[in-house]
């Protein structure tokens, strides 16, 4: 009997031998790297840009994670734990910086003027979704169609995707971070994860462009921050 259910949920829509499971799988790699971090590195190679990003990415990918054909509980529970794991990393640098650097309330208030900025906004475009869908649908034929795209601005399919482009502005925005502040295992499971999501993307229902496009530019940005740091660790003079 558990032979044939093991077996139901092998060949299941979101079972080991589809991209439904590996894609979420992928993305395990980013609570285990946010894990190890915590137990064996220093507090001094957690980027502020980046973990403060993945708690804003990863809360919107609960949401895309229930309302994605098929529906994927494997996504839901690994961006539900990771900004946990995020969090708990984003205590641990603010700790660091106050303790060892004079000017880091400087920083941290710049921080949270952006954080609460990007608030407002989300919650603002919450508030006018209904009302401003309603007008697009009655508007012009071009206006309803793009208010009937169902990867489109109206629903979580774009916004959740669009919020992952923040992960490669964070890279780019640490392009010059020193290799010994940059974190192996988390650069390795974000490199992964653009990869495997490139493919992922474009199976489920709705095909979104948006998110093969931004996987794309995450493994790009987050590969060649991997390159540095191996070159660095395994490969310098």
């Amino acid at each position: 009997v558990l032979f044939a259910m093991a077996m139901v949920w092998v060949r299941s829509a979101t079972g080991p031998m589809t991209t439904h499971f590996w894609g979420p799988v992928a993305n395990w790699g980013l609570v285990a790297s946010a894990a190890y971090d915590a137990g064996f590195k220093g507090p001094e190679i957690i980027s502020l840009p980046m973990t403060g990003t993945m708690i804003v990415y990863s809360s919107l990918f609960m949401r895309f994670a229930w309302c994605v054909q098929p529906r994927n509980m494997i996504l839901l529970a690994c961006h539900s734990f990771n900004v946990l794991a995020q969090g708990n990393q984003l205590r641990r640098a603010l700790e660091y910086k106050l303790e060892k650097d004079p000017g880091a309330m400087d920083e941290i208030k710049t921080l949270g003027i952006q954080a609460a900025t990007a608030t407002s906004i989300v919650a603002s475009s919450l508030v006018a979704r209904k009302p401003v869908m309603n007008a697009a649908l009655a508007g012009p034929s071009f206006t309803k169609k793009i208010a009937e795209m169902p990867a489109g601005p109206f629903y979580i399919h774009f916004w959740a995707p669009s919020s992952k482009w923040m992960l490669s502005v964070s890279n780019l925005m640490d392009l010059n971070r020193p290799v010994e502040n940059i974190s192996l295992a988390q650069t390795l499971s974000l490199t992964a994860t653009g990869v495997v999501w490139s493919r992922w993307s474009m199976v489920i229902n709705p095909i979104n462009y948006n998110l093969m496009t931004v996987n794309i530019a995450l493994g790009c940005t987050s590969g060649y921050h991997l390159f540095r740091k191996l070159k660095a660790d395994y490969y310098g003079d």
